[in-house]
């Protein structure tokens, strides 16, 4: 899933997306009302989770705004203010769910999985395989046959993008963007150290390579 999360407490937004990644999903962090609106109405979201005091622009404009534009992206709203009327103002402006503050993450993360539901969303896989290479993100485990591999967290994460697109060029872009969370080119060999590192515990002592470099493209995991 690709979110938005609209919040201007950098540190409950860092959270959140830190969070939200860890669970599979693609956060992207709006920290005013007016850069959240720009890239509500501009980008392709699944859901949005928006704070309703924001700089700016508040939240409940934002949301406002862009169903006026018959944009119809599934919207969590989060904030302090938890009174009834509170609530129901928020579902009135075009707010699909309403979560007060604090908040458990499980019970975020599940309104959010019921609202893509609701959209027609696609189920999130928990197992992925190629070949002999097997990968649970519920277990956070990886074997290779039926040997468990231990990865880091990251390495986790690369694994499972390249076997979420197994059989199909990855680029740097796609990498940096999806794994690492980069918009931007930071000029090192971040990537090229850590696929380096995954193949060795995915191939040494294996069979076939799975893990294939794509000159001038990127790389792609397939089996054979």
């Amino acid at each position: 899933m690709k979110i938005l999360v609209i919040e201007d407490d950098r540190e409950a937004a860092d959270y959140l997306k830190k969070a939200l990644a860890e669970a599979g999903h693609t956060a992207h962090v709006a920290f005013d009302g007016e850069e959240g609106f720009a890239l509500a109405s501009q980008g392709d979201y699944d859901v949005l989770v928006v704070d309703r005091m924001l700089p700016r622009r508040d939240g409940l404009s934002v949301i406002a705004e862009l169903r006026a534009r018959d944009i119809g992206t599934p919207v969590l709203i989060l904030s302090a203010l938890g009174e009834v009327d509170d609530r129901v103002t928020g579902l009135r402006a075009g707010g699909d769910d309403y979560l007060t503050k604090p908040y458990a993450f499980s019970e975020l993360l599940a309104r959010i999985e019921v609202l893509d539901r609701r959209t027609g969303g696609k189920e999130v896989e928990t197992h992925y395989r190629v070949g002999d290479l097997e990968l649970d993100r519920l277990s956070h485990t990886v074997k290779r046959a039926g040997q468990e591999i231990p990865l880091q967290p990251r390495e986790f994460r690369l694994l499972e993008y390249l076997m979420r697109h197994a059989g199909q060029v990855v680029t740097r872009t796609m990498l940096l963007e999806n794994v690492w969370d980069y918009h931007f080119d930071p000029q090192t060999n971040v990537i090229d150290v850590h696929v380096s590192r995954l193949r060795g515990k995915i191939e040494k002592g294996f069979g076939a390579p799975v893990l294939h470099t794509i000159r001038g493209a990127g790389y792609m995991l397939k089996a054979g």
